[in-house]
């Protein structure tokens, strides 16, 4: 298992200087999640080709690699016109990813829960143009379902990353996310069997608990959906059982460390996950 820091709470760091930091808190491996100067949320990335080859650079001078790149655009949005624009957007993610020298792209389906079945078709729509040039460039496309997404449960997601019927295509557990995918995160890990690739390590409480009310949110019948991206320990995932059913299922990918909420100790937060996911993967022979 390999390990990496999704570093969104260092975001305020600039690009170059962030491998670096990175190295020093003891990770050899990021995955680029969103920032504003780079692959924005939901737009165009603003990246040129004189900063992503300085990037590269920044990385390999602190012996550094980006593991995944992780872009979040509108692709299966009910809108067409939205949805094209993502594909845009997606075109030269794909590209960055490429000129950094990443084999490997991570995403969310992103579309709409209240219309699961025109964000599904929004989908595939995208899918058809994206993954022939996925296919060409040697990337690969780890998909999670996600809370307030077209595809929230875990087994379902499995199964529609299996539909894709590519090689190219394979499934992310996001353990912070287990209480909107089931709650039985083995029983996910098992279902996905080799198609699982990817993981998301952070905790968070079970939402559902306390019969549905120990988060109040107003007004009530609100769609909202809540969890949390907390270190591990600190909320209600079953750690135990999800490293032991990783080493039986013979995982062997990458485990992304995303905590977010701790930005007032974020080097602590980052060196703290480090250490206790080492202990897990020595503990399990992972």
């Amino acid at each position: 298992m390999k390990i990496a820091l999704d570093p969104y709470m260092l975001r305020r760091v600039p690009l170059l200087d962030l491998p670096r930091m990175v190295a020093g808190l003891g990770y050899h491996r990021i995955e680029l999640s969103p920032r504003d100067d780079f692959l924005p949320f939901f737009r165009h990335p603003r990246a040129d080709d004189a900063l992503v080859a300085a990037f590269r650079k920044a990385l390999a001078d602190a012996e550094v690699q980006v593991a995944s790149v992780l872009p979040l655009y509108r692709w299966s949005g009910p809108d067409e016109d939205a949805r094209q624009a993502a594909v845009r957007y997606w075109r030269r993610a794909i590209q960055i990813t490429v000129d950094l020298g990443v084999d490997v792209m991570n995403s969310e389906f992103n579309g709409r829960p209240a219309q699961p079945d025109a964000s599904e078709a929004q989908f595939w729509r995208s899918l058809d143009e994206l993954l022939p040039i996925l296919e060409r460039e040697g990337v690969r496309l780890v998909l999670e379902p996600h809370p307030d997404d077209f595809v929230e449960d875990g087994t379902a997601g499995v199964d529609l990353v299996r539909g894709i019927n590519s090689g190219q295509v394979s499934f992310l557990y996001c353990a912070p996310h287990t209480f909107h995918q089931g709650g039985d995160a083995p029983a996910v890990i098992r279902h996905a069997g080799p198609l699982l690739t990817h993981l998301h390590l952070a905790d968070s409480f079970d939402h559902r608990a306390s019969s549905g009310l120990r988060y109040i949110v107003n007004p009530p019948g609100s769609a909202a959906r809540v969890h949390q991206h907390l270190d591990i320990g600190q909320g209600e995932v079953d750690w135990e059982a999800f490293f032991r059913t990783l080493a039986e299922a013979g995982f062997d990918g990458l485990a992304t460390i995303c905590v977010f909420a701790w930005e007032d100790r974020a080097e602590q937060s980052c060196r703290f996950n480090l250490a206790k996911v080492r202990q897990y993967a020595e503990k399990y022979g992972l």
